[in-house]
């Protein structure tokens, strides 16, 4: 008879290495283990793989998939200059609907019936997993071991050093870490009291902003809403967001603390880093205000928040997010040019713009010679413009209220 099969995300750490020999004995099950690089750096991912067979996976499956992570879901978050709260760029909510895709794939090609992964019963990324992997596969069961089986820490610990498992059980942060190519988010220990302020331990992406000698000024070209080159050398998504990490964090560019609402109700506080994912969405906002109509950026403003909310709250499969990712792309089309910024003391500024399609005309702007606006339409514009305000005015006046 054949034995089922359970697909687990797999990280390499304590949790999902124990999570291996766990689910085996609850369910009598083979476990293939699937991990993803989205750029979270730490170890080689043949190490990774080597790990999880050694725990007891049947099979380890390890993907390097930085350049889709980067142009398949932080390209999407940029051109919808995606903010949650007006703030967090979606560090960790992008990547899981990328490992959601890559476990249905494994389960389907392994015959797997059950998808089980790490998450508490307090976190957002439970839901992200869960209503990710019945958007893509309704017909696979979903296994939560730590959240619905008691696999607490110390009885993780535990059952590493009892079946001799080949994992550090000493090594623990003090802090819960997710990091990815997009940023970095920091959370618990003495985070937890919101009065705590961050220490320099806590950061990793950034120095403390003034540490560095001196301004970086940095040249962004853009084509359709997507960077294409830094300082006039081609780069990939990937490679715009690694190199403007590396500057930008040098500046201590991109550091939040924030108190966020999560989707299970509780407020949370949290830390996050994201020197690059800031640079960029600073850089993208301003071309968009060069060179997107009036009208549209004001309803794309709104179309930003609610892409927001719907990623943030695992919904990335939605129907709702699939025809706003369709205005998103539309609102693009002449999102071409080049911005400026200097990055320092923890700041991103713009300080110049430009582009072929520019809807910025000099000689309408200028208040000097040149000036072609004509200032003789305006009065008859007021009036209209107002003429609905003055009559509701009136008629208040008139009944009293």
């Amino acid at each position: 008879m054949t034995r089922d099969r359970i697909v687990l995300a797999y990280s390499g750490g304590l949790d999902t290495s124990v999570a291996i020999g766990w689910i085996a004995d609850q369910t009598r099950a083979e476990v293939i283990a699937v991990a993803a690089d989205v750029g979270q750096g730490g170890e080689d991912l043949e190490v990774i793989r080597r790990r999880a067979l050694d725990c007891g996976a049947v099979e380890a499956v390890v993907a390097d998939v930085r350049d889709e992570y980067a142009e398949q879901y932080c390209l999407p978050a940029l051109q919808a200059n995606a903010l949650y709260m007006g703030r967090y760029p979606l560090v960790s909510a992008l990547s899981r609907p990328l490992i959601v895709k890559h476990l249905v794939a494994a389960a389907r090609a392994h015959g797997a019936s059950t998808v089980s992964h790490g998450c508490t019963g307090k976190g957002n990324d439970q839901v992200r997993f869960e209503v990710g992997i019945g958007a893509l596969a309704p017909e696979l069961q979903v296994m939560a071991p730590v959240r619905d089986s008691g696999m607490t820490r110390d009885k993780a610990i535990a059952f590493a050093e009892e079946k001799g498992l080949p994992i550090d059980v000493n090594k623990r942060s003090p802090y819960s870490v997710d990091q990815n190519v997009w940023g970095r988010a920091v959370e618990t220990g003495f985070l937890e009291d919101p009065w705590n302020a961050p220490i320099e331990d806590v950061y990793s992406y950034t120095q403390a902003p003034g540490v560095s000698a001196g301004p970086d000024e940095v040249l962004l070209s853009f084509s359709g809403g997507a960077p294409t080159a830094i300082d006039g050398v081609p780069v990939t998504m990937l490679q715009a967001i690694e190199q403007l990490n590396a500057r930008a964090g040098a500046q201590g560019v991109g550091r939040l603390d924030m108190v966020e609402d999560r989707l299970v109700g509780i407020k949370s506080r949290e830390v996050y880093e994201v020197p690059g994912a800031q640079a960029l969405i600073v850089a993208h906002q301003e071309l968009e205000n060069l060179t997107v109509e009036r009208d549209l950026a004001r309803f794309k403003r709104g179309v930003e928040q609610r892409w927001a909310e719907l990623v943030y709250d695992g919904l990335w499969f939605s129907p709702l997010k699939r025809a706003l990712d369709e205005f998103v792309r539309s609102s693009q089309q002449h999102v071409t040019g080049d911005i400026r910024l200097t990055l320092h003391h923890g700041t991103a500024t713009v300080t110049g713009r430009r582009s072929d399609a520019s809807l910025y005309d000099f000689n309408l702007a200028t208040y000097d010679a040149g000036d072609t606006f004509d200032q003789s339409l305006a009065k008859g514009f007021v009036e209209l413009w107002g003429m609905p305000s003055k009559i509701a005015a009136r008629r208040d006046i008139r009944l009293g209220s």
